[in-house]
């Protein structure tokens, strides 16, 4: 089989597992891209990492209408958490762009493992109270970090906001996932457009992982809607920490490959 067409096909496969992570989870579904074009493709970390932003963008945006359909957006919190996000993920494309692997390997397991052990404590949202001020300066600088992160990672930044907005805002879960996608693709544009300006991303790997995501993401979006809150927690947890192990495996493989040598 070529080369190309066995890259497309690991590509498309990539692209099926994000879109139905997206949707299920209320995620970019980059997470499973940045690990997937590392491990499937042997893509380079860094441009992994910008390749995934840009897929991350069809992604949320097929997520996203199944749960606006089911009126699971908090737009007034999407809103706050959008405007941060959008100045962090310039912040941490730039971030991208200078920072070793070895760094980008580690605040990625980092983020995962911290996302994982929350989600595992959450409890289920009953409702948030009205946007105060405070609400209101916590929520854009949580858009900020997680804007950052989205840039820097080539992740959404859904796995940080959606603990956030469930553990300290009392938002349910299917409101907090739906709330989540409205704000990454502002950040996900926002991050691309740097990482591109900056030779990060893939656009072509990006499009066909992205096309290929929209279906799943739907199919990911319908699951959700119909599973409990403390089972979809539950699983989410589980799904970040193995991907985490699997990630700290294979960066303590490469750094002992680079000591050998």
């Amino acid at each position: 089989m070529p080369k190309f067409t066995r890259r497309t096909s690991l590509l498309l496969l990539v692209g099926i597992a994000a879109g139905f992570l997206s949707g299920l989870f209320g995620v970019g579904g980059g997470i499973l891209v940045v690990p997937g074009l590392i491990v499937a493709t042997k893509m380079d970390q860094r441009l992994a990492h910008g390749t995934s932003l840009a897929a991350v963008l069809p992604i949320s945006f097929a997520s996203l209408l199944t749960y606006w359909v089911n009126d699971h957006v908090d737009w007034s919190v999407g809103a706050f958490l959008a405007l941060g996000s959008i100045f962090g993920a310039i912040i941490g494309a730039k971030l991208l762009a200078i920072a070793s692997k070895q760094v980008l390997s580690t605040v990625f397991i980092f983020v995962l493992v911290v996302s994982g052990v929350k989600l595992l404590f959450s409890t289920h949202g009953d409702g948030r109270n009205a946007l105060s001020l405070i609400v209101v300066i916590v929520l854009i600088a949580i858009g900020f970090a997680t804007g950052a992160l989205a840039g820097m990672l080539g992740v959404g930044g859904g796995m940080i906001m959606v603990p956030a907005m469930i553990v300290l805002f009392g938002i349910p879960s299917a409101v907090a996932k739906g709330t989540s996608l409205a704000v990454i693709i502002p950040t996900a544009i926002s991050g691309t457009l740097r990482n591109r300006k900056n030779s990060n991303a893939d656009l072509v790997a990006a499009s066909i992982v992205g096309a290929t995501g929209i279906i799943s993401a739907v199919a990911g979006g319908w699951v959700s809607a119909r599973m409990s809150d403390s089972l979809s927690n539950t699983l989410f947890a589980v799904f970040l920490l193995l991907i985490a192990v699997r990630m700290g495996i294979q960066a303590r493989a490469a750094a002992a490959v680079e000591g050998a040598a």
